[in-house]
């Protein structure tokens, strides 16, 4: 089988393998936040109905505060005969030790407190305990105490039989945190599934740049091999005798083919090694590559060209170069030989270099535009999908730039932008 057909039956299924990669992604995601969202949904209701019946439990046990306080108020404590009641009575008052309680008569003055803060009197903290009681009214209703004292009192009395009484409670300090317990609950999950998402994400990525860096090398070293035998069929070729100077013409088309294989092995056998970077003109390179790609583009294609005369950056010529022709083979394969491509160079404050390339191609939806710097990701059918990936880490991390997309709109074409430091 020849090499072209193994590298079309590669490219393939590379296209196929680097869809399904995406699908699966994003099932993955939509699987996970949905799993996420029903253990979230679980928990609430789970803790809600704990809390719920614990408020109710509460609620109870202050009723029954209420009503022994009732009860004790009728009971005359003369009486000997009443001690084990009173006692009674007096044990389930005081047996309150969690529920924050705040009595108040039926216009509103406060008469006794518990558990509400210790260190604290109502003759000397008086605002601070009306605030507590504020707030008690805003959670829950207050327990009504009705005292028929009509059986203490003598003979002839003129005051009113009843005594009315509200006791006024908020959630203990167990309730309380039970309520809390589940947005912690959250928020810890959150945390650890965020960090294991940083944590898998990097070591994924490490992983996948390790893979193509490994290719990259080990494509620039099989290329080695057969261009060292071309150049030395070329110097035969060029000692043959040549009448009609056929021999001598093909020699220098080679010569042309081998020093651009030779140029594509740099750059590839400089991927994953600190590039040396040196001042160069950015625009006589980038015009440069502009013109490499307009003499083999269709001549339905206009280009267009804007830069000031020089600027001067700090880059590595043969990795750079490379990034600007990615960039301007991916706009003619977007339009398909018909169309306009536009590069422009300007200087922004303070000292950065911006560099526009744009096409009126099929466009990237904004969905995809960090997508399209993945390793792997292509729309074309026999795409590899690593241009815009290695584009990506040659401007970023070795040349401290950034590059992404400006701008573009489905159907009419796509801007990719690129910021270098000026030297």
């Amino acid at each position: 089988m020849r090499t072209s057909e193994i590298i079309d039956q590669a490219k393939q299924l590379t296209s196929s393998t680097r869809l399904n990669i995406y699908e699966n992604k994003s099932q993955w995601k939509i699987g996970l936040f949905t799993a996420g969202l029903l253990i979230v949904i679980v928990t609430l209701l789970y803790n809600n109905r704990l809390a719920k019946k614990l408020a109710e439990q509460e609620r109870r046990r202050v009723e029954t505060f209420a009503n022994a306080y009732a009860e004790l108020s009728k009971l005359p404590f003369s009486d000997n005969s009443s001690t084990l009641q009173i006692d009674f009575l007096t044990n389930i008052i005081t047996g309150n030790l969690t529920i924050p309680v705040i009595l108040t008569d039926e216009k509103g003055r406060i008469t006794a407190t518990k558990n509400v803060d210790s260190t604290r009197t109502i003759k000397t903290d008086s605002a601070f305990f009306y605030r507590k009681l504020a707030k008690m009214k805003e959670q829950y209703e207050p327990v009504l105490i009705v005292s028929d004292l009509s059986g203490v009192r003598e003979p002839g009395e003129t005051e009113p039989k009843d005594i009315i009484q509200y006791v006024y409670y908020s959630d203990s300090y167990l309730l309380a945190q039970l309520k809390l317990y589940p947005y912690v609950q959250i928020f810890i999950i959150g945390a650890f599934l965020l960090a294991a998402y940083v944590t898998f994400d990097v070591a994924r990525r490490s992983e996948q740049n390790k893979v193509w860096l490994g290719m990259a090398k080990e494509t620039a070293h099989q290329l080695g091999t057969p261009l060292s035998s071309l150049v030395g069929w070329m110097e035969i070729l060029k000692e043959t005798d040549d009448p009609d100077g056929t021999a001598k013409m093909v020699g220098r088309e080679m010569e042309k083919d081998i020093a651009r294989l030779q140029l594509i092995t740099e750059r590839f056998s400089k991927i994953g090694s600190e590039p040396a970077l040196q001042a160069a003109d950015v625009v006589e390179s980038v015009k440069h590559t502009v013109d490499y790609v307009k003499r083999r583009a269709s001549s339905r294609i206009n280009f267009e060209f804007t830069a000031p005369p020089q600027i001067l950056s700090n880059v590595n010529p043969t990795l750079f170069d490379w990034v600007i022709e990615n960039l301007l083979k991916n706009a003619l394969d977007a339009m398909e030989n018909t169309g306009s491509i536009k590069v422009t160079i300007e200087e922004t404050p303070p000292d950065n270099i911006v560099i526009d390339i744009s096409d009126t191609g099929k466009g990237i939806p904004k969905s995809k535009f960090s997508s399209v710097f993945e390793p792997g990701y292509s729309t074309k059918r026999r795409g590899w999908g690593l241009g815009l990936s290695l584009s990506k880490r040659i401007i970023e991390n070795y040349h401290s730039g950034k590059i992404y997309v400006l701008d573009s709109v489905v159907g009419k074409g796509t801007t990719f932008r690129i910021i270098l430091p000026k030297s």
